[in-house]
């Protein structure tokens, strides 16, 4: 049976919700990095506690922010 489509688009309102799409699509990369639930719950607590693995984490959704900003123009025009 095929899988429904993660993602249909990048396109969003605001920057607020394409923030939020930026954090989804590195959380759904991580589990289908590694799908099993408690090895991913095992290493929280390591990731957690380690500042260099948290920028990076930071680092990975900044990527993809910028490419759904890009995807949105920018959000140009829109009202404050």
């Amino acid at each position: 049976m095929p899988r429904a489509p993660i993602l249909t688009t990048l396109l969003t309102r605001n920057p607020d919700e394409g923030f939020g799409l930026a954090i989804r699509l590195s959380r759904i990369a991580v589990k289908l990095t590694q799908p099993d639930d408690d090895i991913r719950a095992s290493l929280r607590a390591q990731y957690g506690r380690d500042p260099g693995m948290l920028i990076a984490a930071s680092q990975v959704v900044a990527t993809h922010f910028a490419t759904i900003a890009a995807a949105n123009n920018y959000w140009k025009g829109q009202q404050p």
